[in-house]
């Protein structure tokens, strides 16, 4: 399947291959497992079955930065879990979250009773998105300046450092609509999507499916609000695994939203970027003129698919003028440029005589990221 997907795009097939055969290594590097006390060991572990997407930038990061990056994730996912199931009473509920930290110094403790991972209906959707990603992101940040591998301001500036978590998190819940439907889970803004329908999950139906995609683009349009303050942040970073670290998941987050603009298929099955996609973004983002160039290249794609009739229509317009604004190169990247016809033939008898071996070798890389290898 992913052949076919590469067969229009030559580019992202050869970065596959250059990914396969060690460009990983210079955006995620190998970590020493073998150095690693038991303990950490263990987190690690924990780590890669809780999220492989995000285990995989945060071994990347540097030394001591790594260790502590990881613990804090993992705590922060325990609260999340704790915090998100509705099952518990909020009697019960609000002494285990006052008192969360304090447990994290006993090594007996246990909590068994978590029964649902997310909460049933969402009700304000500005202060959710604060708490669980927005403070992240200032967590984060706080991280990266007391480490002094940063600047100060980095911890400082609470306002980008948030809209950092937001972006991130209204992507996911954007274009997640239909697995939290299905799952019974409802997190897009009642505010938004009471202008449409009565209920959130009429968007399924096919008579409200125009209704539905104004609603999407309504949504795509908010969370584009925070790309200025996307790339102020990642402007102002200079520890190059931290940049990859923060850079790698906005791409990924810009690029997505572009395939969800104005795309009926978010109501109807998965929306997700291309392996290939995500590898070259991956392999781009180390850089900010690369990373304005990739931005630049997803903000026209939605510009140019802007329906007339839409009537969100201009705000999508000038937020993405605004975005224009701050000097994002009218370029392509090296790795996204047009090859020649007789390029493009040798890449597709590449694709055709290398394909299995790239698959099984991309089935073995999956194998050691399930195994905390990465």
């Amino acid at each position: 399947m992913e052949f076919v997907k590469c067969l229009g795009h030559p580019e992202e097939f050869y970065n596959l291959l250059r990914f396969q055969m060690g460009g990983r290594r210079k955006v995620i590097p190998k970590m020493d497992q073998d150095s690693l006390s038991s303990s950490l060991k263990t987190c690690y572990k924990y780590l890669n079955q809780t999220s492989r997407s995000f285990a995989a930038v945060i071994q990347a990061l540097d030394g001591e930065m790594r260790h502590a990056v990881c613990i804090f994730y993992l705590v922060l996912r325990a609260l999340d879990t704790l915090e998100d199931d509705m099952t518990i009473s909020i009697e019960r509920k609000v002494p285990l979250l006052h008192n969360f930290h304090s447990y994290l110094y006993e090594p007996d403790w246990r909590f068994t009773e978590s029964k649902e991972k997310d909460r049933q209906v969402l009700e304000d959707f500005p202060t959710y998105c604060h708490y669980v990603a927005g403070l992240v992101g200032i967590g984060l940040s706080r991280l990266f300046s007391a480490s002094e591998l940063e600047d100060p301001l980095i911890g400082e500036d609470t306002e980008r450092a948030n809209s950092m978590g937001l972006f991130l998190q209204k992507t996911n819940i954007i274009r997640d609509y239909l697995e939290d439907q299905r799952e019974g889970r409802e997190f897009w803004p009642q505010e938004t999507w009471s202008k449409y329908v009565k209920k959130l999950g009429d968007f399924a139906k096919p008579e409200n499916i125009d209704f539905a995609v104004q609603c999407l683009n309504e949504l795509i349009t908010n969370a584009l609000h925070h790309i200025p303050d996307v790339i102020t942040y990642l402007s102002r970073l200079r520890n190059q695994s931290i940049f990859n670290f923060c850079a790698i998941p906005q791409v990924m987050a810009i690029a997505t939203l572009a395939a969800c603009y104005n795309n009926q298929q978010v109501f109807k099955g998965v929306v997700k970027i291309r392996k290939g996609q995500a590898v070259t973004l991956m392999m781009d983002a180390t850089n900010m003129p690369a990373v304005k160039a990739i931005i630049h290249q997803y903000m026209e794609e939605i510009y140019h698919r802007i329906p007339t009739s839409d009537p969100c229509s201009t705000k999508t317009r000038q937020i993405i003028s605004t975005i224009r604004t701050q000097n994002l190169p009218n370029c392509q990247l090296v790795s996204r440029s047009h090859y020649s016809p007789i390029y493009l033939s040798f890449v597709m008898l590449l694709a055709a005589l290398s394909w299995q071996y790239l698959s099984t070798l991309s089935q073995v890389t999956e194998d050691y990221v399930q195994t905390g290898e990465h």
